[in-house]
Formats: C-alpha cells, sequence, structure tokens
C-alpha cells in the first residue's frame, strides 16, 4: 500500500533525524517515535523521560535534530503575550534593521498614550508626541512586555490594527501554523489561540533575526523618563538561556516561549520549547509561576541529560 506525501514525508524526516541522532552518539528508545499514551513522545533515550508539566501544552526542539516531543495535544488555547512575538516578526520583516541600527522614529500617538494604565493591562508609560525609535519600541514590545506598544506598532506599520493584523495571519499561514489564529496585535484578547508545537515554529523563525534575538536576551533597559525597565522573563540569567518571552491572563493562564544554547559534539545548537495554558483560569501571577517552573525543569531536564550522555557540554 502507497503511503500518502504527508506521511511520505514524516516518514522521511523521522529517519533524517534518526539518523543524526545515532551520528551524534545519541540512542532513541524503541518507544520514541509513536507517542506515548499520556501524550508526551519519550524523547532521547541518552536524556531520559522528560518532566512534562500535567497542564496545558508543551513542546521542545533541538535544532538539526526536530522534535523531542509533546505533551498536552494540539488544541488552541489563548496564549495571552506570546502574541507579541509574531508582532516583533512582522514589524522586522516589513522594516528589518541591522544589528547595532535604531531605526526609523515612530511618534508615540493620543491613543497610545490614553491606554497607559487602563483596564489593568500591561503597558508602558509613553506621551503624546514623544519619538522612539523602531527598535526602542521593539524593546518596549518584548521586555516589559507593553500592550499600547503593541498597537502603536501596528498602527506605524499597516495604519490600523485590522490590517496588521491580516499580515500577522499571513505570517503565521507562511511558517506553517495551522492551529494558529491572531485576532489583535498584543495578546489581550481570549480570541487570539495557538498551541505549543505552533509557538515552537514561531521562535524557531524569530530567533533567526540578530535584532529580535538580541532584545529578547536583553535584561534591563534604561529609558529616558522610565528608569531601569527589567525584562518579565525570570529564566533569563540561567545557563544558556537565550530569551524569548513570558505572557499570562485569567484565561491563557501562564505561557512561556523560550530558547536556550545546547552543545552537541562541540557545536552550539538552539533548543526552543513552549509551554501554555498553565493553571488557566487562576490568576495571571499564578500561572506564570507555574509556566516558568515548567519550562525550568524542561530545558535543565535536557541540558543536564546530554551532558550525561556525554554528547554536549552546558550553553554560555
Amino acid at each position: 500500500m502507497s503511503l500518502p506525501p504527508t506521511s511520505r514525508h514524516r516518514l522521511a524526516g523521522g529517519a533524517l533525524a534518526l539518523a543524526l541522532l545515532t551520528a551524534l552518539g545519541i540512542v532513541v528508545s524503541p518507544s520514541g517515535s509513536p507517542s506515548a499514551p499520556d501524550g508526551g513522545r519519550p524523547p532521547v533515550s541518552g536524556i531520559g523521560p522528560l518532566p512534562w508539566p500535567q497542564d496545558g501544552q508543551s513542546a521542545v526542539e533541538l535544532e538539526g535534530i526536530g522534535s523531542l516531543g509533546e505533551r498536552g495535544g494540539r488544541r488552541p488555547v489563548p496564549i495571552a503575550s506570546l502574541t507579541k512575538v509574531m508582532t516583533a516578526y512582522v514589524v522586522l520583516d516589513g522594516h528589518p534593521l541591522r544589528p547595532g541600527e535604531e531605526g526609523p522614529l515612530v511618534e508615540v500617538d493620543r491613543q497610545a498614550a490614553h491606554e497607559v494604565g487602563v483596564g489593568g493591562e500591561s503597558t508602558v508609560p509613553v506621551r503624546a508626541g514623544e519619538r522612539h525609535s523602531q527598535r526602542r519600541l521593539l524593546e518596549l514590545l518584548l521586555i516589559p512586555s507593553g500592550n499600547n506598544v503593541a498597537r502603536l506598532l501596528a498602527r506605524w506599520d499597516s495604519g490600523g490594527q485590522e490590517a496588521f493584523v491580516a499580515k500577522m495571519r499571513r505570517a503565521a499561514e507562511r511558517l506553517g501554523m495551522r492551529d494558529t489564529v491572531y485576532t489583535g496585535a498584543s495578546g489581550i484578547e481570549p480570541t487570539t489561540t495557538s498551541t505549543a508545537a505552533d509557538q515552537v515554529r514561531l521562535v524557531r523563525a524569530a530567533m533567526k533575526d540578530p535584532v529580535f534575538r538580541a532584545i529578547v536576551a536583553t535584561r534591563e533597559i534604561t529609558v529616558a523618563g522610565l528608569g531601569t525597565i527589567t525584562n518579565s522573563n525570570p529564566l533569563l540569567g540561567t545557563p544558556g538561556v537565550l530569551g524569548v518571552k513570558t505572557g499570562s491572563s485569567t484565561p491563557a493562564g501562564g505561557n512561556l516561549l523560550w530558547a536556550c544554547e545546547v552543545r552537541i559534539g562541540g557545536t552550539p545548537r538552539l533548543m526552543v520549547g513552549a509551554v501554555l495554558h498553565q493553571r488557566a483560569n487562576t490568576t495571571p501571577a499564578e500561572g506564570l509561576r507555574a509556566a516558568v517552573d515548567a519550562s525550568r525543569s524542561l530545558l535543565t531536564a535536557v541540558r543536564d541529560g546530554l551532558v550525561s550522555a556525554g554528547t554536549a557540554g552546558r550553553g554560555r
């Protein structure tokens, strides 16, 4: 019986990943290909079983190898401020910056200033008429997670949020994010939904941009009139961690996208992960704590497992 094209591609991809793992001296357990009964596919046996969170969804991928497993299925769930990763991705796609470049100045409009502190949202105190560089606004978008800045960037890029959301959806389609729907630039809308697998796909693409990569790795910035602003991602400072983004709300629970550098055979490789929908419908703070703890456990287990297997060194 001949296999459909999709199945053939999956088999070919699996064979390639297996060949690479074997070449690296990492053995895949016989049960590593199919999904485990609990929905978490067993990864490399040299790493050992991963501590998947019991709540929500999670996924981990390793550059050059592929998926190390998923947990929780692929039912789309609200993602809160993880949305801003796509917002930054679309802005940088339309207005690329070189490393060290500030980009054009953008004037803060009355709407962005009016939204400061409104409705309990995560906002950045900006004033109408102020002019900030594109790079600075991307920092205010991704580091303190300013919802008003997300919508300001959408208006600057596309003239309005609706047109910008159309760009976000087209970008998601190009990236193969088939289970994702964007309805706003900030993530405040619970109708913006995605899956852990789709968000991992987005992080892989976004981390290829050196400006995005530098911003999400920044632990703090100093802004005139605002003082020092600390990154909302508590994983920064963990060995090897390079960012990426937190997101939390009552309907979305706690969410975290992360990227970590590991070394395999002396070669640095990017490991990316997504942990979504932790402790949904409790409080954003409780959900975020759960997402951070789960993410730290996952990345530490893979990194230390690779070290124990003799295939990797710790990230920088």
